[in-house]
């Protein structure tokens, strides 16, 4: 067979690709082929939807033209013949003009490092084309496959609130709190009430849309003709009929059926399976049809499950409800499944047949009953989904030739009820911890049970149904009898071993019988009948609302933020909400990023070889497999180095691992090929033998191998003997913080430029830190630092992962491309980013508090221990910062805070927003908790009456001048109405036993500065050029802060020109040289001055001429300088004054000032599940006097949302041998656009300038990430409320939640009669599937 022709559109121009090859996606081909580079690549695995386009087909089946949003990154090429494909360049550009989802999300402030805008502004579009006028809820919807890091998802939703029908207001709604007409005002200090304007946007106009090629149109009647591509090593065939598809199958039974592929891409990505025959059946107008029968519904097995979802939804509309119990069971399990990315290409089929031992529908199917049609050439079968049909891992009963040809779906009968559960870490887009399907069908009129079906996922290697335990309880009776009995048998029926693949054994133990719990209410709700006979069950009241399924509020948010002062010039924007500079070329795809320059002429590609072993000797590098790879270049190690193999801020790196690896994730070598697939392959073509050398993985294990770095840091104030022997009570415990992976969208990325001269090179670099880049290359290479030159135009994220760690990659690539002499490019795959460069520092706490019984603290101890990994990196730094904030907001006459930093055999860990500071205060407040519980006093009087005052010393002995907290306290607790809620959260628990509320209120206090005081340092270039535009160039890189578009605001005051004068292209070493990294929260206080230094000496040169012509412009005046030869450049540089600590005597400086802020949040808990909702969040937050309103609340917003992340979902999984488990957003849960407060409230302390740093504003990027504690503290209330009904229990008042507060350690505190049935003891020597490092 000759290889067909590929034809596709994209953006309406055709596409005619002669050798496609079946492993080439979309996502590849869009950006080096065509030269579409605003697709982003943010994980691989269709799990963040930064490469989310649009595709366009005619449906033969409806008759249409369909539009559906996918995951570029998975969608192989072969699959889009005679497709027409949307990229967010199609849509848009500044250039011409912006589409109005473009406009939007820019001027709502919607795109901070804009990574992910494109794939977000694609779901909208895609959204808007096919529902015009969409409500709320089909936008948070259309977001359930996008994640974002930098926004906190309100701007996002707010800005495209304004295309639903309802304008996302409420209409004047009395009983809405939130209102905007309920908002009272104060008229004295305007607060503004939008960031943005809605009325200045561009209408939608529907009819402009780009139409759908029509040469596409007149093929659709042209029969369509089997097609085959080959490639490299994979061949496509795209069977027609169903027919040739069986004759394929008979005469290749290995062939992969393949539809979505996003379960296929994933093993030949990340798993590195290679499949040499795939066939595609998503033609078959047999696999494709819907058909209404007699007993159910049947779907042919192609069927992508969003059309499933339709004609579900259609289904239980029009038919009586008691037909459609199965169809809503699987409603409510495709409600949460995943992204419509994923749903509009994944088959029924392909989800059935992968048979995932978590599947969140083959249970319900099973519990169903649902029947599958099979056939292969000659046979045809119907099976029953049953136990029969998983008969082990992954594997069905199908037989080699066999194919699923359709599925059928029942109706329900009279007297049937079903129901589906799920429970996962974060609800939308997440892989269940357990899943279940649960049926019963009763005799008829009676509550005797005639068949009974409870099905679980997650329980064993495959969907299992608790047999045994179901057929007990034949002619049993609906009653509590039933229910203590299945709860029993199932507790004894479903066992886990103590190591089981995923860990949290109790937990899913738990889940299984809570599941059923939950379905004998629904069913005892449901029959609804008041008979008071004894064969069915009472229906507490107060249990009602555990059958509840999810229900939320569409999000409701105020941002308030002071005016500009009435008689401020209109050109001068500082105070302003003046919109991120780059947010427009951001939403239409036109920002540059690093990965998107395009590639030159002979540039190769770098991938990194690393350690599989923890602590081991290297005894042999066999790389003969890889250089026979196509494409191979070379193979780099320690020996190609021409400079110092040596590296790290503390020279106690290197480059590579030469004779033993310390980490699984240390780097060993690399390998240069033609492409990054090659290169992929190539480094799996590299065979390292290793002799083990025992490892350290856990924190306890360091102290018990007494395994340290330096010695102990300790801040030590008053008399702590006299302290604890005055208190009336001691609490001691001990509080575990689990760590945080950083998840820039963008991983990763360096391009290496030899430029052949001299050792020149150029670099451009995703980094925080161009000097250390800089240096690092410089000393690798053997050359000078004037040789190398680093250039940064915009991060997509940052967030302290990119201070140090990115230069493990730029200096490899550098070496690369000095040895080859070819430019060299590397982007790290998402897995590769998690396993190798490290994360926020895990803390294990030790404590011991006394206070008196007023609730006053008296004495502190607290002896704190870092994982820091197997280098040291920034963590001494880190733990510094936690012990300075070990005291939070709180005065303790006598204090002693020790530091220990824990040497393991883990990749190192590094810095990350906050930067140690919430770790020191969430242990703060987490014996504060505690005190406040045995006082029996109300938590937020016990905290306000320890509270710092104005000129108090804190413990490391600095004055606190210009203490705001107590007014941002007392706003928040007025603007929260505290008291009203705390009595509204009691009456709810009163009245509802299987779920509970949670209130609480934290402040925060964050020192600002570099601990290390010679980095408060600034330098900034200002160039002014005849035309009277002016280039800026400052020391601080833009990562999505905002940080170059405050730095021309502070220019454009200074110089009193307008904001479109003044230019800044990239942040690079040649123009400024050693700065500091942008980190700190610091780099606006110190650039913003360096800045304004430089422009006042342009102005002092200018100002002659000002004086010869007073009514001239700043043009006249500029020329004037200029011909008059009057230098237009000038430099300015900044440095903090009097900074400097000593932890010796405990004295000095550490902090130029304090950032403050205070938040109050509220969540309801499902006690069964351990699932949790945030219902509420207020933050008043201290900015000083904002440069600018609109970047500062969305740090606020962003930092919260990260640190809501922290404290309750983010979890890092690693196994005993030390190797990460959790290495991409399949199993990494950051928050998504439904994990954010439902009432999201944000307001910026008024009149309250700061005279310490330019135009008296405040730092604000770290500073409001710990306020999410505010969360974790509620869902700690809400336990504790749902602890004290349960007293039979014995459970103790005070109990330890470790951080995150994930639905697992929350349904285990909530210790109920199913908890005591799933204790699951440890034996000796099992080896846990996951360890908290």
């Amino acid at each position: 067979m000759t290889a067909d022709e590929l034809v596709f559109f994209v953006n309406g121009k055709k596409v005619v690709e002669k050798n496609a090859d079946p492993e080439t996606t979309l996502l590849a081909y869009l950006r080096r082929k065509l030269g579409l580079s605003g697709t982003k690549l943010g994980c691989g695995e269709g799990g963040c939807g930064a490469c989310t386009v649009m595709l366009s087909k005619y449906d033969h089946l409806q008759k249409k033209i369909v539009h559906f949003s996918v995951n570029a990154c998975l969608a192989p090429i072969c699959s889009l013949h005679h497709v027409a494909v949307t990229t967010v360049e199609g849509i848009g550009s500044t250039k011409t003009r912006l589409h109005p989802v473009q406009e939007r999300i820019a001027k709502s402030h919607g795109s901070q490092c804009g990574f992910c805008t494109p794939g977000i502004v694609m779901s909208m579009y895609t959204l808007l084309r096919n529902q015009p006028e969409p409500t709320m809820e089909e936008i948070e919807d259309a977001f359930q496959g996008n994640l974002c890091r930098c926004t906190g998802y309100r701007p996002i939703l707010q800005g495209f609130r304004t295309f639903a029908r309802d304008g996302g207001c409420c209409g004047g709604n009395e009983t809405n709190p939130n209102c905007c007409m309920n908002q009272k005002t104060n008229m004295a200090v305007t607060l503004s009430p939008s960031l943005f304007k809605p009325e200045d946007f561009m209408p939608l106009d529907p009819s402009q849309e780009p139409i759908f090629p029509p040469e596409l149109l007149r093929l659709k009647d042209a029969p369509q003709k089997q097609l085959c591509f080959e490639g490299e090593r994979v061949k496509w065939i795209q069977a027609s009929t169903l027919k040739e598809l069986l004759d394929l199958k008979a005469q290749h039974p290995d062939a992969k059926l393949v539809v979505g592929n996003t379960e296929i891409g994933i093993e030949m990505k990340f798993k590195n399976k290679l499949f040499p025959l795939i066939i595609c059946p998503a033609w078959i107008p047999e696999l494709n049809s819907v058909e209404h029968g007699p007993e159910g519904i049947s779907f042919g097995a192609a069927c992508p499950l969003s059309s499933v979802e339709k004609t579900l939804v259609d289904a239980v509309a029009n038919l009586p409800v008691y037909k459609t119990e199965v169809f809503r069971a699987v409603l409510e399990q495709l409600r949460w499944f995943a992204g419509k990315q994923v749903k509009s290409v994944a088959s029924i089929g392909g989800n059935i047949i992968n048979a995932s031992p978590i599947s969140d529908l083959n249970p319900v199917l099973m519990a169903s009953g649902a029947k599958l049609t099979l056939v292969s050439r000659g046979t045809k079968r119907t099976v029953r989904v049953d136990q029969t049909f998983f008969p082990a891992y992954r594997k069905t009963l199908l037989s080699q030739e066999e194919i699923l040809l359709s599925i059928e779906i029942p109706f329900s009968r009279e007297g049937e009820f079903l129901s589906a559960f799920k429970q996962a870490s974060r609800r939308e887009d997440d892989i269940a911890k357990v899943t279940s399907g649960m049926r019963v069908l009763f005799n008829p009129g009676t509550t005797e049970v005639k068949e009974l079906a409870i099905c679980y996922g997650g329980m064993a290697d495959r969907t299992i149904s608790a047999l045994k335990t179901s057929r007990k309880q034949l002619s049993k009776f609906w009653n509590e009898e039933l229910l203590q009995d299945v709860c029993a048998g199932l507790a004894e029926e479903l066992h886990l071993a103590p190591d089981a693949p995923g860990g949290m054994v109790e937990f899913r133990r738990t889940l299984t019988l809570s599941f059923f719990f939950k379905f004998y209410l629904t069913v005892l709700q449901k029959l609804g009948r008041g008979d008071s006979d004894d064969s069915l069950g009472k229906l507490d009241p107060t249990f009602a609302s555990a059958t509840l399924l999810f229900q939320k509020d569409p999000p409701a948010n105020t941002q308030l933020f002071q005016e500009v002062p009435k008689d401020q010039p209109a050109e001068d924007m500082v105070g302003r909400p003046l919109p991120h500079l780059a947010s427009s070329m951001q939403a239409s795809g036109e920002a540059v990023y690093c990965d998107d320059i395009p590639r030159y002429e002979n540039e190769l590609s770098l991938r990194l070889i690393t350690s599989t072993k923890a602590h081991a000797k290297i005894k042999s590098i066999d790389t003969s497999e890889a250089q026979k790879v196509p494409g191979f270049v070379c193979f780099l190690s320690a020996d190609d180095v021409p400079g110092s193999n040596v590296t790290g801020l503390l020279n106690d790196e290197t480059v590579f691992a030469t004779d033993k690896v310390t980490c699984i994730g240390h780097i060993i070598g690399a390998v240069v090929t033609d492409t990054p697939e090659h290169a992929q392959r190539a480094a799996q073509g590299v065979k390292i033998t290793y002799e083990e050398l025992p490892a350290i993985i856990t924190i306890e294990d360091a102290i018990k191998n007494n395994s340290f770095y330096g010695s102990e840091l300790k801040i030590e104030k008053g008399d702590l003997k006299k302290g604890f022997a005055e208190a009336d009570n001691v609490v001691s415990g001990e509080l575990y913080i689990g760590g945080q992976e950083h998840f820039y969208l963008e991983t990763q990325c360096t391009i290496a430029v030899p430029k052949g001269e001299e050792g020149e090179m150029e670099l451009f670099v995703s980094t925080q830190n161009t000097m250390k880049t800089q240096s690092f290359v410089a000393k690798m290479l053997g050359v000078p630092e004037n040789r190398i030159v680093v250039r940064v135009k915009r991060m997509g994220g940052g967030f302290g992962g990119k201070e140090t760690r990115s230069t493990v990659v730029s200096t490899a690539v550098a070496l690369a491309a000095h040895k080859t002499g070819c430019p060299v490019r590397c982007m790290l795959d998402r897995d590769e980013d998690m396993l190798i460069t490290g994360g926020r520092h895990p803390f294990l706490a030790r404590y011991k508090v006394g206070f008196m019984k007023t609730g006053k603290i008296v004495a502190l101890e607290v002896d704190h221990y870092s994982n820091a990994g197997n280098t040291m990196d920034l963590s001494q730094s880190i733990m510094e910062r936690a012990l300075f904030h070990m005291d939070n907001s709180y005065k303790i006459p006598n204090i002693r805070g020790t530091g220990r930093l824990c040497k393991t055999n883990l990749p190192s860990n590094t810095a990350f927003r906050g930067f140690g500071g919430p770790q020191g205060m969430l242990i703060a407040e987490y014996w504060m908790s505690e005190v406040a519980v045995t006082c029996g006093l109300p938590a937020e009087e016990v905290r306000r009456k320890n509270m710092y005052k104005e000129g108090d010393l804190t413990h490391f002995n600095q004055k606190l001048e210009g203490f705001t907290l107590p007014r941002c306290w007392d706003e928040c607790l007025e603007r929260s109405q505290y008291q009203k809620r705390r009595e509204e959260v009691e009456k709810f628990n009163k009245e509802n036993y299987w779920k509970k509320r949670g209130l609480c209120i934290i402040p925060t206090k964050f020192g600002i500065s570099f601990t290390l005081s010679f980095l408060n340092q600034a330098g900034a270039l200002v160039h002014v050029y005849t035309d009277g535009s002016v280039l800026l160039t400052h020391g601080g890189t833009e990562m999505g802060q905002g940080l170059h578009t405050k730095m021309v605001q502070v220019a454009s005051r200074a110089l009193k020109i307008p904001t479109s004068k003044i230019y800044i292209s990239e942040t690079s070493t040649n123009t400024v040289p050693n700065t500091s990294p942008t980190a700190a929260s610091a780099s606006a206080d110190l650039n913003g001055q360096a800045v304004y230094k430089a422009c006042q000496t342009i102005l002092e040169r200018l100002e002659p001429f000002k004086k010869q012509k007073p009514n001239g412009s700043w043009e006249d005046w500029v020329t004037d300088a200029y011909t008059n030869a009057v230098s237009l450049s000038a430099t300015g540089f900044y440095k903090t004054p009097d900074l400097g600590y000593s932890f010796e005597t405990n004295s000095g400086k550490p902090f130029h000032y304090f950032s403050y802020g205070v938040a109050c949040s509220e969540v309801e808990i499902d006690c069964l599940t351990g699932d949790h909702k945030n219902l509420h969040t207020d933050i008043v937050m201290d900015v000083g006097s904002s440069l600018n309103p609109a970047i500062d609340i969305g740090q606020v917003e962003g930092g919260f949302v990260q640190g809501l992340g922290l404290f309750t979902l983010e979890e890092l999984h690693y196994s005993p041998e030390g190797s990460l488990h959790t290495r991409g957003p399949s199993t990494y849960k950051i928050p998504s656009f439904g994990s954010i407060p439902v009432e999201f409230r944000v307001t910026l302390l008024r009149d309250a300038p700061n005279k310490k740093a330019i135009y008296a504003s405040k730092a604000v990027g770290e500073p409001p990430l710990f306020l999410a504690a505010s969360i974790f503290f509620a869902i700690k209330d809400a336990i504790h409320a749902a602890r004290a009904q349960r007293a039979d229990y014995t459970t103790k008042q005070l109990f330890q939640l470790d951080s995150p507060a994930t639905p697992e350690k929350i349904r285990n505190a909530c210790v109920d009669e199913f908890t005591s049935l799933c204790i699951t003891g440890v034996q000796e020597n099992c080896k846990p599937w996951s360890l908290r490092v």
